[in-house]
């Protein structure tokens, strides 16, 4: 194939172009793949140019420097090199002398390229003061070795080995089959120590099936924060598509989270050998850039209290999460999913109507409208706003009927002295009180989350039901940690998870001023003292701030109902959800006494 660079550039006629024009051609001729094929075959995806550079003629022979330029896959580090070529002048007419080493500095007749990548180290993820908590950790892969078996065992024992994995065994017998003779198919990974139930006594007896131990990055446990830090594993026929030329098959790469988001600074730059090939398979090094390793991507996660908190959430059957914040520098510390999750992202991405704890910002709206805690309100068993009638939670205090302080209606959680000041506010109001405690204000945080919405209402009513945090109102367990990290501070705080990231954290919306902070801690620290959220007064240390929360959801009747609970302590602002539940304080109030405790 190297011949048809000839032909590329050469020239001929006793009015041929001279030795430079001539030299120009030999360059096209060289760049192009179809020429250096038979060479160039093993340098896979990468790409050359070719470039002329000085030519000097003496008499009827010339001399041309040929700049060559290789961009190599997933490198950042081209191969660069110059080569002479030699040309010769017959009948008017130059061409080329046509040898292996035009194509790189010392090839001989007969040597091909090859290129081969080495990964660089994957980075791992940090968390706070630079805790570990993605890291390489040992793993085994259980599959079957099919040069260890006639190919009709191979299937059998593929089937079989399914059944001990727990994987889709006509899925992984179709692999099987598909795979070269002398193939290892994988099955399954598993962490070192964590196989399933009895594979380890039963695989023996199955014939061909292999264990390959090695490294993946992993978190410290299965299910350790998995919807927010992500995965890693080899890349589908998707990724290699939309990657351009960075990914192979056979590649690792992020497939989530955190990982997808940062993998480009997390996998570093891989390093690439360039050898001379002989045809009997010696080879020797042309060139050789080396790996760079990825760049760790800190976090502000705390991998003790995160542990906590899947811990408590762990035998909640429905969805369920726990996320805290630290309201002096807005550090997201846990974002916690419960196993009823089933891997969604509760704690960050979820949509819940938030209930009674969104009376946290109708107070400041109320506040703002002239109110104070000790402004008296009517609460009512029940009321009606435009034909729909709205009434307490079923176990209300009987006690707390009647004309009531503004902290009371909060402590106990009265729907209908909320809605009676509907007419004080409006969704505007609302929605400004809202972004001054960090809800309903989007922000590139580095990763996905919810902060919230508080849509204007379509009618009176909507309106009411906004007011107790119903109706078109939606908030995550994110978002309800960010208000009441607001309230401890003093300030609209927007939580920090990724300090080296530069996303958008400018407060949004009308400031929240001291003093209304400080209505908003004497009406929180009522519900602990004096209200539904009695069950954390025997917290010791700071004093506790909390608001429960009930909002009814679906179609079924009775309506099932969110479980939300949320508090702070001291530098801790904790947000608890539970997706059904009896009511907040019964339900989401003593997941969040056992995080307090341990915290």
């Amino acid at each position: 194939m190297l011949a048809l660079a000839v032909a590329a550039a050469g020239c001929s006629g006793d009015d041929g172009p001279g030795a430079k024009d001539a030299a120009a051609r030999l360059a096209r001729g060289l760049a192009a793949e179809r020429t250096l094929h038979a060479v160039t075959a093993g340098m896979g995806r990468a790409t050359p140019k070719v470039a002329v550079g000085d030519v000097t003629e003496q008499g009827d022979t010339a001399t041309a420097t040929l700049h060559w330029s290789w961009t190599l896959p997933g490198s950042t580090t081209p191969w660069a090199y110059d080569v002479r070529a030699r040309l010769t002048k017959k009948n008017g007419a130059w061409s080329p002398r046509i040898t292996p080493d035009l194509v790189a500095p010392t090839l001989t007749a007969g040597e091909t390229l090859r290129l081969a990548a080495h990964a660089a180290p994957r980075a791992d993820i940090l968390g706070a003061s630079g805790a570990l908590l993605v890291s390489e950790r040992p793993v085994v892969r259980y599959g079957i070795d099919k040069a260890q078996v006639p190919a009709a065992q191979a299937l059998v024992s593929a089937r079989a080995l399914a059944g001990l994995l727990g994987i889709d065994a006509a899925a992984f017998v179709k692999r099987v089959a598909a795979a070269g003779p002398k193939a290892f198919v994988e099955g399954l990974v598993v962490r070192e120590g964590e196989e399933p139930a009895g594979l380890t006594h039963s695989h023996p007896a199955i014939p061909g099936i292999g264990t390959v131990t090695g490294t993946l990055p992993l978190a410290p446990t299965h299910d350790f924060a998995r919807s927010l830090l992500g995965s890693v594993g080899e890349v589908t026929a998707e990724i290699v598509t939309k990657s351009k030329g960075v990914y192979a098959p056979g590649d690792q790469a992020g497939l989530s989270g955190l990982e997808l988001r940062y993998d480009e600074q997390l996998r570093g730059t891989p390093g690439v050998t360039v050898s001379a090939v002989d045809p009997k398979g010696a080879s020797r090094t042309l060139f050789t850039a080396k790996p760079v390793p990825g760049k760790p991507l800190r976090t502000t996660l705390d991998p003790r209290l995160q542990t906590l908190a899947e811990q408590v959430l762990a035998g909640t059957g429905p969805a369920a999460a726990l996320v805290a914040v630290r309201p002096s520098d807005g550090h997201l510390l846990v974002a916690a999913n419960g196993p009823g999750s089933a891997g969604y992202a509760t704690a960050t991405v979820g949509r819940y109507a938030p209930g009674s704890t969104f009376k946290v910002v109708s107070s400041l709206a109320l506040l703002r409208s002239g109110l104070t805690p000790d402004s008296v309100v009517p609460c009512t068993r029940a009321l009606v706003v435009d034909g729909k009638k709205f009434t307490n939670y079923s176990d209300y205090p009987a006690s707390g009927i009647g004309r009531i302080p503004l902290r009371t209606a909060v402590a106990d959680s009265c729907n209908t002295a909320f809605i009676s000041q509907e007419k004080k506010v409006d969704s505007g109001d609302l929605a400004r009180a809202a972004a001054s405690l960090g809800l309903g204000v989007d922000h590139d945080l580095g990763f996905p989350v919810f902060f919230g919405s508080v849509p204007a209402a379509s009618s009176e009513t909507g309106h009411a039901a906004s007011m107790i945090g119903q109706g078109t109102v939606l908030a995550s367990p994110f978002a309800m940690a960010t208000v009441v990290a607001s309230v401890a501070a003093g300030r609209t705080v927007v939580p920090l998870l990724l300090p080296d990231a530069s996303g958008d954290r400018k407060p949004p919306g009308p400031p929240l001023k001291p003093g209304e902070a400080a209505s908003l801690r004497t009406l929180m620290r009522g519900v602990v003292t004096s209200g539904s959220g009695a069950l954390l007064g025997g917290l010791p240390g700071a004093p506790v701030l909390a608001k429960t929360g009930t909002a009814e959801f679906g179609d079924k009747v009775p309506p099932q109902t969110h479980a939300w609970m949320v508090a702070v302590h001291g530098d801790l602002a904790v947000a608890v959800f539970v997706d059904v539940g009896e009511s907040g304080s019964h339900t989401a109030g003593p997941l969040l006494l056992r995080f307090l405790r341990g915290a």
